[in-house]
């Protein structure tokens, strides 16, 4: 005849229920011991019965075996804090050096942008040192004095009648003129 399969629930007869406990206790004692031979393994089993006897078995001693457990299980614990420490110090490290990429990013666009101009200011005065030659040789054809563009501070520095024979930044004209320089001269106002 076939066994069936047991169904996992609580056996509700008595006497049926302390023949399967002993059955099964005794199976379950013989596998921690084949287990402890075959293998060479610490085996410790603890069964309590419903009655509240206790039945056991040991490889070695079943307190040296609980008191490893115990050890084990504290230093899993405390290993796994540790663990968690170094987690949540690598993540603030990570969050520090995100930081630090983000800062080097915008000083490496600025010295980008910095470059940038840096440039087209060297070629505005390489333009300007072409356009004071070009102004110094048609004023030379023209037979008139060249301009002197001059800053306010510069301007303010030279004496009563030379600023009155110069023009500062702010006094130059945007409009579209055209005539010969010495007309827009005329035009411009001059300075006190």
């Amino acid at each position: 005849m076939v066994r069936g399969k047991t169904q996992m629930r609580r056996i509700e007869n008595a006497t049926s229920r302390q023949v399967t406990f002993s059955k099964r206790r005794n199976g379950l004692l013989k596998k921690a011991f084949e287990l402890s031979v075959l293998c060479d393994a610490e085996v410790a089993v603890i069964v309590f019965s419903p009655r509240g006897k206790l039945y056991e078995f040991g490889s070695s001693s079943v307190q040296e075996t609980i008191e490893r457990y115990q050890r084990h299980v504290k230093e899993s614990n405390t290993n796994k804090q540790t663990s968690e420490q170094n987690v949540e110090q690598l993540k603030g490290e990570a969050a520090g050096m995100i930081k630090k990429i983000e800062i080097l990013e915008v000083s490496k666009r600025f010295k980008g942008l910095n470059q940038v101009f840096r440039d087209q200011i060297e070629q505005l005065k390489q333009k300007e040192k072409l356009l004071t030659a070009e102004n110094a040789r048609l004023s030379n054809k023209s037979g008139v004095q060249p301009w002197r563009v001059l800053s306010m501070e510069q301007r303010e520095n030279l004496p009563c009648e030379e600023q009155r024979e110069t023009i500062s930044v702010s006094d130059v004209e945007t409009e579209l003129f055209i005539g010969l320089p010495e007309t827009r001269t005329k035009r411009l106002p001059l300075g006190n």
